[in-house]
């Protein structure tokens, strides 16, 4: 399908871009940011979304890159999937590697995805467990936000729609190791289910610490905190991390759909955290 009749400009600095994203009248659907495209496009093709103005951001300086520094990698919002997934970051990296296929790992972006807020997207459940925070500008200034906080609701997160996600700021975990495990009909799908884990081994072999993030078990990417909770100081063997996983689903509400019943991606989700555990205990 053809989108809507719709105006565009390629501001080159946060400020125009900013002054363009605030230049439409109320009434009707306003400017859209334009990262990789590979969420809002679609949309617009069928008309589910139809903004007045695309701001789109390729040509604002100082969006991409990733850099390391005291522990923490920051990552520009305009990064694209294909550069995280080949920078050596763990987890992020290998998750970053699984999303669709090449031609969308090289166009799409992780702000992108972030600020889209799909439940069934990757890199959302990983920010997640690894308490990542972003970075937001609007005409207010600027305030860093919590993965936590972050996503609110189905395709709903907490940056302003007059607001634009600069950066990632992802700790290093030093000390974790990880796993991510995803099912899907193809490789190149949405994950029905994924799971990601980090785990911090104690010097007697324990569980020091764990987060567990789940993809598309709810209306925002969720913790698998009972999970966590049952694992914590407990023997990182096979015993400990199927009792764990066992609890991966509880407080969830998966959607069903045509690919499977809200039952079976339960199943999934506890099937999928115990590889991602065992992964990250070997």
């Amino acid at each position: 399908m053809i989108p809507a009749e719709f105006d565009y400009v390629a501001p080159e600095s946060i400020d125009e871009a900013l002054s363009a994203l605030n230049s439409r009248p109320p009434g009707g659907e306003d400017a859209k940011l334009l990262a990789g495209g590979h969420s809002l496009l679609p949309l617009m093709k069928l008309r589910l979304s139809a903004p007045s103005l695309l701001v789109d951001l390729r040509k604002v300086a100082g969006l991409t890159g990733i850099q390391r520094e005291n522990g923490t990698v920051r990552i520009g919002a305009m990064t694209r999937h294909a550069d995280v997934a080949s920078a050596g970051l763990g987890l992020a990296s290998v998750a970053a590697s699984t999303i669709a296929d090449p031609q969308v790992r090289n166009r799409g972006t992780i702000g992108g995805s972030l600020v889209h807020g799909d439940p069934a997207a990757d890199m959302p459940a990983v920010i997640l467990a690894a308490e990542a925070t972003v970075t937001v500008r609007g005409s207010g200034g600027t305030r860093e936000i919590a993965a936590a906080d972050l996503f609110e609701d189905f395709l709903t997160t907490a940056v302003g729609a007059d607001e634009i996600l600069t950066e990632i700021r992802l700790p290093a975990m030093d000390g974790y190791a990880f796993g991510y495990q995803k099912f899907n009909r193809r490789k190149e799908d949405w994950a029905m289910v994924a799971a990601c884990a980090l785990v911090k081994k104690a010097a007697d072999g324990t569980c020091e610490d764990v987060r567990i993030g789940l993809t598309h078990m709810g209306s925002t990417p969720l913790r698998a905190t009972a999970a966590e909770q049952a694992l914590r100081g407990k023997p990182l063997d096979a015993q400990s991390i199927a009792a764990a996983a066992d609890e991966a689903a509880e407080g969830t509400s998966p959607p069903a759909d045509l690919n499977a019943t809200a039952d079976y991606k339960r199943h999934l989700a506890r099937v999928l955290t115990r590889r991602a555990l065992s992964d990250a205990s070997s």
